[in-house]
Protein backbone atom coordinates (compact mmCIF):
# COMPACT_ATOMS: atom_id res chain seq x y z
CA UNK A 1 0.00 0.00 0.00
CA UNK A 2 1.45 3.34 -1.07
CA UNK A 3 1.68 6.06 1.57
CA UNK A 4 0.83 9.52 0.27
CA UNK A 5 1.59 12.76 2.12
CA UNK A 6 -1.26 15.23 1.69
CA UNK A 7 0.24 18.52 2.85
CA UNK A 8 -1.47 21.89 2.55
CA UNK A 9 -2.08 25.36 3.90
CA UNK A 10 -5.69 26.48 4.24
CA UNK A 11 -6.93 29.87 5.31
CA UNK A 12 -10.58 30.20 4.26
CA UNK A 13 -11.46 26.51 4.24
CA UNK A 14 -11.73 25.91 0.48
CA UNK A 15 -8.33 24.25 0.23
CA UNK A 16 -9.15 22.02 3.19
CA UNK A 17 -12.40 20.95 1.52
CA UNK A 18 -10.46 19.91 -1.58
CA UNK A 19 -8.03 18.05 0.70
CA UNK A 20 -10.98 16.02 2.05
CA UNK A 21 -11.76 14.81 -1.47
CA UNK A 22 -8.11 14.16 -2.32
CA UNK A 23 -7.82 12.04 0.82
CA UNK A 24 -10.95 10.11 -0.22
CA UNK A 25 -9.39 9.48 -3.64
CA UNK A 26 -6.13 8.25 -2.13
CA UNK A 27 -8.02 5.86 0.12
CA UNK A 28 -10.30 4.68 -2.72
CA UNK A 29 -7.16 3.64 -4.60
CA UNK A 30 -6.05 1.59 -1.59
CA UNK A 31 -3.49 4.15 -0.47
CA UNK A 32 -2.63 5.28 3.03
CA UNK A 33 -3.10 9.05 3.40
CA UNK A 34 -0.75 10.89 5.77
CA UNK A 35 -2.57 14.21 6.09
CA UNK A 36 -0.80 17.28 7.45
CA UNK A 37 -1.69 20.95 7.63
CA UNK A 38 1.48 22.94 7.01
CA UNK A 39 1.64 23.94 10.70
CA UNK A 40 1.83 20.27 11.71
CA UNK A 41 4.12 18.95 8.96
CA UNK A 42 7.76 18.07 9.39
CA UNK A 43 10.46 17.58 6.83
CA UNK A 44 10.74 14.01 8.16
CA UNK A 45 7.17 13.43 6.87
CA UNK A 46 8.56 13.78 3.34
CA UNK A 47 10.92 10.86 3.86
CA UNK A 48 8.30 8.43 5.15
CA UNK A 49 5.98 8.32 2.13
CA UNK A 50 5.81 7.16 -1.47
CA UNK A 51 4.14 10.24 -3.01
CA UNK A 52 2.82 13.73 -2.36
CA UNK A 53 -0.17 15.98 -2.96
CA UNK A 54 0.54 19.61 -2.03
CA UNK A 55 -2.02 22.40 -1.77
CA UNK A 56 -2.19 26.10 -1.11
CA UNK A 57 -4.93 28.67 -1.14
CA UNK A 58 -4.60 30.98 -4.11
CA UNK A 59 -3.25 34.29 -2.90
CA UNK A 60 -2.12 35.20 -6.41
CA UNK A 61 0.43 32.51 -5.73
CA UNK A 62 1.19 30.18 -2.84
CA UNK A 63 1.14 31.37 0.76
CA UNK A 64 4.34 32.61 2.34
CA UNK A 65 3.98 30.01 5.10
CA UNK A 66 3.99 27.14 2.60
CA UNK A 67 6.92 28.60 0.67
CA UNK A 68 8.91 29.09 3.86
CA UNK A 69 8.24 25.47 4.89
CA UNK A 70 9.54 24.18 1.54
CA UNK A 71 12.59 26.44 1.88
CA UNK A 72 13.71 24.18 4.74
CA UNK A 73 13.78 21.10 2.49
CA UNK A 74 17.00 22.18 0.80
CA UNK A 75 18.99 19.29 2.26
CA UNK A 76 16.57 16.86 0.61
CA UNK A 77 16.86 18.78 -2.65
CA UNK A 78 20.64 18.49 -2.49
CA UNK A 79 20.63 14.79 -1.57
CA UNK A 80 17.93 13.90 -4.12
CA UNK A 81 16.13 11.71 -1.60
CA UNK A 82 12.68 12.59 -2.92
CA UNK A 83 13.51 12.23 -6.62
CA UNK A 84 11.35 9.93 -8.69
CA UNK A 85 8.31 9.91 -6.42
CA UNK A 86 4.95 11.11 -7.81
CA UNK A 87 3.50 14.43 -6.71
CA UNK A 88 0.50 16.61 -7.53
CA UNK A 89 -0.84 20.06 -6.68
CA UNK A 90 -4.16 21.67 -5.80
CA UNK A 91 -5.45 25.13 -4.98
CA UNK A 92 -8.62 27.03 -4.25
CA UNK A 93 -9.50 30.70 -4.25
CA UNK A 94 -12.37 33.08 -4.55
CA UNK A 95 -11.83 34.21 -8.14
CA UNK A 96 -11.52 32.15 -11.34
CA UNK A 97 -9.19 34.78 -12.80
CA UNK A 98 -7.23 35.51 -9.62
CA UNK A 99 -4.13 33.47 -10.43
CA UNK A 100 -5.28 29.88 -9.88
CA UNK A 101 -2.96 28.48 -12.57
CA UNK A 102 -0.08 30.64 -11.34
CA UNK A 103 -0.48 29.08 -7.90
CA UNK A 104 -0.50 25.57 -9.39
CA UNK A 105 2.61 26.38 -11.41
CA UNK A 106 4.41 27.65 -8.30
CA UNK A 107 3.55 24.41 -6.51
CA UNK A 108 4.65 22.48 -9.60
CA UNK A 109 8.00 24.30 -9.51
CA UNK A 110 8.59 23.31 -5.86
CA UNK A 111 7.84 19.69 -6.70
CA UNK A 112 9.97 19.35 -9.81
CA UNK A 113 12.87 21.10 -8.08
CA UNK A 114 13.06 17.97 -5.92
CA UNK A 115 12.99 15.70 -8.97
CA UNK A 116 9.46 14.55 -8.27
CA UNK A 117 7.31 13.13 -11.06
CA UNK A 118 4.48 15.58 -11.60
CA UNK A 119 0.98 14.09 -11.81
CA UNK A 120 -1.70 16.17 -13.47
CA UNK A 121 -5.23 15.46 -14.63
CA UNK A 122 -6.08 14.29 -18.13
CA UNK A 123 -8.74 16.22 -20.01
CA UNK A 124 -12.36 15.36 -19.26
CA UNK A 125 -15.61 17.15 -20.04
CA UNK A 126 -15.75 18.09 -16.34
CA UNK A 127 -12.80 20.44 -16.94
CA UNK A 128 -15.13 22.81 -18.77
CA UNK A 129 -16.35 23.84 -15.31
CA UNK A 130 -13.78 22.53 -12.83
CA UNK A 131 -10.13 21.77 -12.41
CA UNK A 132 -7.06 22.14 -14.55
CA UNK A 133 -4.70 19.65 -16.11
CA UNK A 134 -2.15 21.11 -13.68
CA UNK A 135 -4.19 19.95 -10.67
CA UNK A 136 -7.41 20.17 -8.70
CA UNK A 137 -9.00 23.58 -8.19
CA UNK A 138 -12.04 25.33 -6.77
CA UNK A 139 -13.32 28.87 -7.27
CA UNK A 140 -15.57 30.65 -4.78
CA UNK A 141 -17.07 27.45 -3.38
CA UNK A 142 -16.19 23.78 -3.66
CA UNK A 143 -18.63 22.11 -6.04
CA UNK A 144 -19.31 18.43 -6.66
CA UNK A 145 -17.32 18.72 -9.90
CA UNK A 146 -14.38 20.12 -7.89
CA UNK A 147 -14.66 17.24 -5.42
CA UNK A 148 -14.62 14.70 -8.26
CA UNK A 149 -11.52 16.31 -9.80
CA UNK A 150 -9.77 16.32 -6.43
CA UNK A 151 -10.65 12.68 -5.75
CA UNK A 152 -9.41 11.73 -9.22
CA UNK A 153 -6.10 13.47 -8.51
CA UNK A 154 -5.70 11.61 -5.21
CA UNK A 155 -6.40 8.29 -6.95
CA UNK A 156 -3.89 9.04 -9.74
CA UNK A 157 -1.09 9.82 -7.28
CA UNK A 158 -1.82 6.76 -5.12
CA UNK A 159 -2.03 4.47 -8.17
CA UNK A 160 1.25 5.75 -9.63
CA UNK A 161 3.02 5.60 -6.26
CA UNK A 162 1.92 1.98 -5.86
CA UNK A 163 3.06 1.10 -9.39
CA UNK A 164 6.47 2.72 -8.83
CA UNK A 165 6.83 1.07 -5.43
CA UNK A 166 6.11 -2.38 -6.92
CA UNK A 167 8.54 -1.83 -9.81
CA UNK A 168 11.33 -0.87 -7.40
CA UNK A 169 10.64 -3.92 -5.24
CA UNK A 170 10.95 -6.13 -8.03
Amino acid sequence: MARILLIYDSRGGLTEQLADSIEAGIMAAGGDCVRRRIDDATVQDLLEVDGYVVGSPNWSGITGKLKEWWDFTGDLWESGELAGKPAAAFTAGYSRSGGIEATLLQLFHLLIAHGLVFVGLPWTERMRVSGSYYGATAHGAVTNDDREQAAALGRRVADLAETLKRSEAG
